[in-house]
């Protein structure tokens, strides 16, 4: 199997579309089509059937995706063993994380990042997907949980407390919820994904009964900026509200699990001058 043609193959089966592999392997669609082809061709067996959700692997293709995971994970520790060994500050340096640290945090770590080592050049995800850094999808990731895979290195860079927040805007004008009577008459927004257990909603473990949630977000910083104009009370941790001018409401309830942010890198680029040049500014933002 051509490495080339693998890797097509291995982003059309996890994108399940032309498209959506041309975007992850960074080519057109056509060169999708065209690569596919002669690998089908090279062993001869129809490795997807096009259904109406996407591409999906046949039997010969269920074989050939093991040799094919294969290939990517030793093509994988190969080039991360290369760049662990670079002591060049030049070059580029992955980083995910989310739209909220990275305005807060990681963007004035660049900066002063190319303000020393201008040669480096930072490629910043804010996406919410988390991305693979066994398959070199990011150098860095900037995560609010730890990960169990041992071949990558965590450190935590914060755990702060999560309270329930208003602008002065909406207490002025609406006044601050009664604990004795939870939050009706008030509007509400959450962070989507807590909405989507299967659960009751809370806000710092009260029930939000008999409140109006007007909005459900998947991001912190839209959340934040919704609280911040006055449209609604909303989780926020600690740092961030005081740095927004945000009311507290209920200052002795904050939600049960802290809003926790750990740096993660695959153990081979520890050494890494670039990515450790990026570390150490991201280290810098958080200390201060």
């Amino acid at each position: 199997m051509n490495w080339d043609d693998t890797r097509i193959f291995l982003a059309l089966h996890r994108e399940r579309t032309l498209r959506g592999a041309a975007r992850a392997a960074g080519v057109d669609q056509a060169t999708v089509g065209r690569r596919l082809a002669a690998l089908e061709h090279a062993l001869s067996a129809t490795l997807f059937l096009r259904t109406s959700e996407g591409y999906v692997l046949t039997s010969a293709g269920e074989n050939a995706l093991r040799s094919a995971e294969k290939m990517e994970k030793s093509a994988n520790d190969l080039v991360r063993q290369a760049k662990g060994a670079d002591t060049r500050l030049a070059g580029e340096v992955k980083v995910t994380t989310t739209d909220s640290l990275a305005l807060e945090f990681v963007i004035p770590a660049i900066s002063r990042l190319h303000a020393q080592h201008p040669d480096v050049r930072v490629t910043l995800n804010t996406s919410t997907q988390m991305l693979n850094l066994a398959r070199r999808e990011a150098d860095i990731a900037i995560r609010n949980q730890k990960p169990d895979n041992p071949d990558l290195v965590a450190r935590r860079l914060a755990r702060w407390p999560v309270g329930l927040y208003a602008s002065r805007q909406y207490v002025a004008q609406r006044g601050e919820p009664d604990p004795s009577s939870g939050f009706e008459g008030h509007d509400l927004v959450m962070y989507e994904p807590h909405l989507a257990r299967n659960m009751t909603p809370t806000l710092v473990g009260h029930p939000i009964e008999g409140g109006r949630l007007v909005g459900a977000v998947n991001s912190s910083l839209m959340l934040r900026a919704m609280v911040r104009m006055g449209g609604a009370i909303g989780e926020v941790p600690v740092p961030m509200a005081e740095r927004d001018g945000l009311v507290r409401i209920w200052p002795d309830r904050e939600r049960s699990r802290p809003y926790e942010v750990w740096l993660v890198m695959h153990q081979d680029l520890r050494h890494t001058a670039r990515v450790r040049a990026m570390i150490d500014m991201i280290l810098e933002s958080f200390q201060a």
